[in-house]
């Protein structure tokens, strides 16, 4: 089956500039499993959330459907990389007792994947999906990054982004929802090298740089390094999470 590859082709920047998922996220999400014994962390691309279930289950199976971003994952004692899609993992039937999709979802073939989550999770087992969208860092810069990402590649974001805008609410999910779901948040300290690298792995970016033959990114550098100032001084960005977790 083809998927919808956005990332591949930067698979490198991606695992170098995306953030990482809150510690808290991963003790409170094992703490709802009937089992720690087995997690699988679906469409993984650098391994960010399947490095966060690691130090709580025996096993973590990381897989993907991109070669290249299983290549560039990082390792972490624990986890069990390979490509393989979300709608055909290659798993053994009701061996799974939490299934994670971060940033990911919105990609898949909804049905088929449901049916593979029904078949490979054990009785009573956990899945959870999440979602972020743009994050906050400082009124001035936001506002740079929102025109950005609205008026400059507003143009060029795949169909499924206003998915994410939306926090998954628009999507089915035919689980028995867990509830309540604390509020997680990512946060991370950048450089602005670090923060257009980031701008830098965005689906949109790619695309428009492919039809335009330049680089918003780098047009968009010079207004925030006016408001940013030392270039190399970290400022804290933070994304909340907008997050579904269902029981079979």
């Amino acid at each position: 089956m083809s998927f919808k590859d956005h990332f591949s082709g930067h698979a490198a920047d991606y695992s170098r500039f995306r953030p990482d998922y809150p510690a808290e996220l991963f003790a409170w999400l094992a703490a709802q499993t009937p089992a720690r014994e087995r997690a699988w962390d679906c469409a993984t691309g650098s391994g960010q959330a399947a490095c966060g279930l690691a130090p709580h289950f025996a096993e973590v199976i990381a897989t993907d459907a991109s070669a290249p971003q299983v290549e560039n994952a990082r390792p972490c004692r624990g986890v069990r990389y390979a490509v393989a899609s979300a709608e055909a993992s290659g798993l053994v039937d009701a061996t799974i007792d939490l299934i994670t999709v971060a940033q990911a979802l919105h990609w898949f073939d909804l049905p088929r994947f449901y049916a593979e989550v029904s078949r490979v999770l054990r009785p009573g087992g956990v899945i959870a999906v999440w979602t972020y969208n743009l994050f906050r860092l400082d009124p001035a810069i936001d506002a740079l990054v929102d025109r950005f990402y609205s008026e400059t590649v507003g143009d060029y974001w795949p169909f499924e982004r206003r998915l994410v805008e939306g926090g998954y609410r628009d999507l089915p999910f035919p689980f028995a929802a867990v509830e309540p779901v604390p509020e997680f948040r990512m946060q991370s300290a950048w450089s602005l090298d670090h923060l257009t690298g980031y701008l830098g792995t965005w689906s949109a970016v790619r695309r428009y740089r492919e039809a335009k033959g330049v680089d918003p990114v780098a047009e968009l550098r010079p207004a925030l390094a006016a408001v940013w100032g030392d270039a190399e001084r970290e400022r804290a960005v933070q994304w909340p999470l907008a997050l579904r977790v269902g029981r079979r």
